[in-house]
C-alpha cells in the first residue's frame, strides 16, 4: 500500500514537470532536481499518515511506539487516533476484559472518522483468535505475534476489499526470536522492553498462548536502547516485559534446576546502573518467587534504581494459589515484602489479586482480605477473573457467580484506597524529589516521587522533565498529593 500508483491527477502533474525540466537538463538533471523530484514521488506515492491505538500493559506500549517509528521511517506521519488517517493500526491485550468487544468499537471509531482508511489489528487478542477478528467489518489485516513488527511488509499489496480480512498469524510455538522495542514519545519515561513471552502455566492466563515462551534480549542490546533513549532526553525507563525476574531464563537458575549459563537480570539492572543520563529506572512488575534478595538489596543501595516494587500475588490463600499453578506459597510472598521493607522502609509496593478464581469460597477470599489487610504494601491491581477459552480453569468446579466476583472486587478496592491513604500520609510535609511532567488538568503540573507518590504542582513552578524538590502537602484522596516545589536553600 504505500508504493500504491499514484491518482489521474497526480500523473498529469508529473508528467507537466517532467516536460518542464527535460529541455534544461537534457538526460542529465543536477543531484539537487533529482532529490527535489524523489522528494515529491515519495510524498506523492506513500499515503500521508497512520494513528495507533494501544490497549494494555506497558509492554504494549513499547511496541506500538517501536513500530510507529518503522512507519515514520517509511515517510508516514503519526496523527491522533481521533484524526482521519489513512492506516490505523490497533495493538490489542487479551489480559483486560470484553477484548472483542473493545477492538469492535474502535475499529468502528477509526472508520468513523475516515471510512476508506485500512485497519490493521495486532497484539495479543490477534494472536489468539486472528479469524474472528478478521471478521470485524472493517478490518483489512489481523498480524500475530510473530508478524507484528513487519506490518509494513504486507501494505503494498494490501486492498481495501469486502468480506474477511487477511490474516497473517503463525503458530506461537513458532515464535521464538526477541523483537528490540522501547517507547519515546512522552518527554519523561521510556518503556523498555527487556523480556518477552512466559514459559510458566497458571491456569488462568493465555499469554504464552498469546507471546510464546519466555526468550530475553542481550545486555549489549538492552544498554545501546538505554543509551539512545537517555540521549532522546527521557530521564526514567520502565523495564517492561512478560516476566522479567525469567531474564536469561533465570526461573531455573534460581530454583536450582540448572547452573547459571548467561546474564540474569540482577546482571541486567547492575549495568543499567551504570548508563549515564538516565536518572531513574524503575522495574514494571516481577514475580515474587523471582524477587531475590539480592535484587532487594542491590534497589537499596542504587542511586537510579528507585524503591517501587510491583510484585503479582493474585491470591493470598495457599490452596487457591496451588489451583492456579503459582510458584510460590503466600509465606514467601510476605517475607519478600517485609524485606523490602526492612532495607527500605520508604519503598512503595503495588500488588495484583485476581477474584472469583475457579473454587475460590467465600472463606477463601476473606482469607486473602485478611493477609493483604496485614501486608504492608501500597496499592493493589484488582482483577475480577474471567473465563478464557483453552486455559485449565475453564473446566475448573467451583464457577463463582459474577455478581459475587464484583463484590470481591469492590472489597479489595476499597482496600486499595486505604492502602494508598495510609501510604501517601506517612510523607505528608516531607521534602522529596519529583520528575515533572504534563497534567491533564489545566493550570497544573504532575509526576512522581522516587517512590512513586503523584504530587500535583502550580503550572509554571517548574518545567517538564525536570527533578526539582518539592514539599508535600496534606493527602486529601484522588491518589494524589498536592506539592510545592522549593529553592535549592530550602531543601
Amino acid at each position: 500500500m504505500p508504493k500504491h500508483l499514484p491518482s489521474k491527477t497526480t500523473e498529469t502533474l508529473l508528467k507537466k514537470i517532467n516536460i518542464m525540466y527535460s529541455d534544461p537538463f537534457p538526460g542529465n538533471s543536477p543531484p539537487c532536481i533529482n532529490n527535489f523530484f524523489s522528494l515529491i514521488f515519495a510524498n506523492l506515492m506513500t499515503p500521508q499518515t497512520v494513528a495507533f491505538n494501544t490497549l494494555g500493559c506497558k509492554l504494549n506500549f513499547s511496541e506500538t511506539s517501536t513500530i510507529g517509528r518503522q512507519f515514520t521511517r517509511a515517510g508516514y506521519t503519526t496523527v491522533p487516533f481521533d484524526e482521519a488517517a489513512d492506516v490505523y493500526v490497533i495493538n490489542t491485550c487479551s489480559v483486560t476484559d470484553f477484548a472483542d468487544k473493545k477492538c469492535r468499537q474502535i475499529v468502528r471509531r477509526a472508520l468513523k472518522t475516515a471510512p476508506d482508511a485500512f485497519v490493521i489489528v495486532t497484539g495479543c487478542y490477534a494472536q489468539l483468535k486472528p479469524d474472528e477478528i478478521a471478521e470485524i467489518p472493517g478490518v483489512d489485516l489481523v498480524m500475530g505475534a510473530g508478524e507484528k513488527f513487519k506490518i509494513l511488509d504486507y501494505l503494498d499489496d494490501l486492498k481495501k476489499l469486502p468480506g474477511k480480512g487477511v490474516v497473517h498469524a503463525g503458530q506461537i510455538n513458532t515464535v521464538n526470536t526477541f523483537e528490540n522495542a522501547f517507547s519515546f514519545g512522552d518527554r519523561t519515561r521510556s518503556f523498555l522492553k527487556v523480556q518477552d513471552g512466559c514459559s510458566y502455566k497458571c491456569t488462568f492466563c493465555t499469554i504464552p498462548q498469546a507471546r510464546g515462551a519466555s526468550r530475553s534480549n542481550t545486555i549489549e542490546s538492552i544498554l545501546q536502547n538505554a543509551q539512545e533513549i537517555a540521549r532522546l532526553g527521557a530521564k526514567e525507563i520502565i523495564l517492561t516485559g512478560v516476566n522479567i525476574g525469567d531474564f536469561g531464563n533465570g526461573t531455573e537458575v534460581i530454583d536450582g534446576i540448572r547452573p547459571k549459563k548467561e546474564a540474569l537480570f540482577i546482571d541486567l539492572i547492575k549495568e543499567l546502573d551504570q548508563v549515564e543520563g538516565i536518572e531513574r529506572y524503575r522495574i514494571s512488575s516481577i514475580e515474587p518467587n523471582l524477587l531475590t534478595k539480592e535484587i532487594i538489596e542491590f534497589v537499596a543501595q542504587s542511586k537510579r534504581f528507585m524503591p517501587h516494587f510491583h510484585i503479582p500475588l493474585q491470591s493470598g490463600n495457599n490452596r487457591i494459589l496451588k489451583e492456579m499453578k503459582r510458584r510460590y506459597k503466600r509465606e514467601l510472598f510476605a517475607e519478600r515484602v517485609a524485606t523490602i521493607k526492612k532495607v527500605m522502609p520508604h519503598a512503595c509496593i503495588g500488588v495484583d489479586v485476581i477474584v472469583g478464581f475457579p473454587g475460590e469460597t467465600e472463606a477463601d477470599f476473606k482469607d486473602t482480605y485478611r493477609f493483604i489487610q496485614d501486608l504492608d504494601v501500597s496499592y493493589l491491581h484488582v482483577f475480577t477473573y474471567s473465563e478464557r477459552p483453552n486455559t485449565p480453569a475453564i473446566d475448573m468446579d467451583g464457577r463463582v457467580p459474577m455478581e459475587e466476583r464484583r463484590a470481591r472486587n469492590q472489597m479489595l478496592r476499597i482496600l486499595s484506597e486505604k492502602k494508598r491513604a495510609a501510604f501517601y500520609s506517612t510523607f505528608e510535609g516531607q521534602k522529596l524529589e519529583v520528575l515533572v511532567e504534563n497534567s491533564k488538568k489545566e493550570g497544573k503540573l504532575t509526576g512522581f516521587t522516587k517512590n512513586y507518590i503523584k504530587v500535583e504542582l502550580a503550572q509554571g513552578s517548574a518545567s517538564v522533565n525536570d527533578l526539582v524538590p518539592v514539599q508535600l502537602g496534606r493527602f486529601t484522596g484522588n491518589n494524589t498529593m498536592p506539592a510545592v516545589t522549593l529553592s535549592p536553600s530550602n531543601v
